[in-house]
């Protein structure tokens, strides 16, 4: 086996292995149910395979143009305007991307210069805060407590300063589920106003909003709109998280700088694909119909851990619930996590892998986006022993 033969700096020497790929490895190895990394065990509908089958037997299977197919960008800005009020124009403020992450990566890369500082929401997605590092920009947290995990403002204006570049925020939010109100976007709005500050808005589970909330999109407010980057998925949305296909919203002056480094860092996304998606996005109900799906399995799984020790947090979108275990055990929630895959047959993901600190509030995250057969088996193992 060759080994490289001098000393690597590395670029991010704090960076190991994701707590979500830990925990998927874990739980085949000990063949627990996965509830801990966020896929779907269930598949889309037959007739998206099928559009995607007709674009490669019709040929479309060379390189698509840079920002995506026009059919996709089309389709995407009439679903922006028709939920959220907002005219994108789909030549120069739409971009097809290789899933979200790689989006959001992107936009970092295209305007974070070195000692910019960024702002982020903690509990983190785990992706954030290595893009804004490897650009040499400065990590600010404004932290979300336990149980409702909602945005402190008063917080977030001392964490402003000029050097200030981008604001990152997640709604519906991973890991706690949150979602954020009208209110919030406008206090966003005032702490940005009249500052050259970019908003980058993860809006991934965009659709997936329960008990008749609407999600409050960035692009509702024009003058949050006017400097925000939106990222949302297609995997996310239609059930396909490993076809990695998402989208960019921006201002075309933000969108020509992401568009800079995109082409160089990916340049185009998966033809047929994008064209199946296009296909696919004209019955509006495909999305509309995601919030009730979803919010039925969020109550099945509250339900089917209500005899059990867990103290069930709030859960207003995503397909994520968080759980308390202090009832349950004292162990660190990475020692819990363990355990519980271990001689429970459950895995999950410790909220500690969200927070800069590894703090520990003896939190949990499970995954519901699965069939209900395989939720119900994790109920009768959860109580068992929980």
């Amino acid at each position: 086996m060759p080994h490289f033969p001098a000393p690597i700096a590395s670029r991010l020497p704090a960076v190991g292995t994701t707590i979500f790929t830990i925990m998927s490895r874990l739980a085949q190895e000990c063949g627990a149910i996965n509830l801990s990394q966020g896929f779907p065990d269930f598949s889309a509908e037959d007739v998206l395979f099928e559009r995607v089958a007709h674009w490669m037997r019709a040929g479309h299977n060379q390189y698509a143009p840079m920002a995506g197919v026009p059919a996709l960008r089309a389709a995407i800005v009439a679903k922006v305007e028709a939920l959220y009020g907002a005219a994108y124009d789909p030549e120069h403020e739409v971009t097809v991307t290789a899933g979200a992450t790689q989006a959001l990566f992107t936009a970092v890369a295209a305007l974070v210069h070195p000692g910019d500082e960024v702002i982020v929401f903690e509990p983190v997605y785990d992706s954030y805060v290595p893009a804004i590092e490897l650009q040499g920009g400065i990590v600010r947290r404004a932290r979300l407590s336990a149980p409702d995990y909602r945005p402190d403002w008063q917080a977030v204006r001392a964490l402003v300063t000029p050097r200030t570049r981008m604001i990152m925020i997640n709604t519906p939010h991973n890991p706690t589920g949150t979602v954020w109100t009208a209110a919030d976007l406008a206090e966003l709005a005032a702490i940005t106003r009249g500052t050259g500050i970019v908003v980058v808005a993860d809006e991934v589970y965009e659709h997936i909003v329960f008990d008749g909330q609407l999600h409050q999109s960035v692009a509702r407010v024009p003058e949050l709109a006017a400097r925000s980057v939106i990222v949302s998925s297609f995997g996310k949305t239609y059930h396909v998280t490993g076809w990695k296909v998402g989208y960019v919203l921006a201002p075309r002056e933000l969108m020509a700088e992401f568009r800079k480094v995109h082409q160089f860092n990916v340049f185009t996304v998966n033809t047929p694909v994008q064209l199946a998606l296009a296909d696919y996005m004209g019955d509006a109900s495909r999305h509309l119909g995601l919030a009730a799906f979803y919010q039925q399995k969020r109550d099945f799984f509250r339900a089917g851990l209500a005899g059990t020790r867990f103290e069930l947090l709030p859960c207003a979108g995503t397909y994520f619930q968080t759980a308390r275990y202090a009832a349950i055990s004292d162990q660190p929630d990475t020692a819990f996590v363990d355990w519980l895959t271990r001689e429970v047959g459950v895995a999950a993901i410790p909220l500690s892998a969200f927070f800069g600190d590894g703090r520990d509030e003896k939190v949990i995250r499970f995954c519901f986006a699965k069939r209900e057969d395989t939720l119900a088996a994790a109920f009768e193992r959860l109580r068992r022993f929980c």
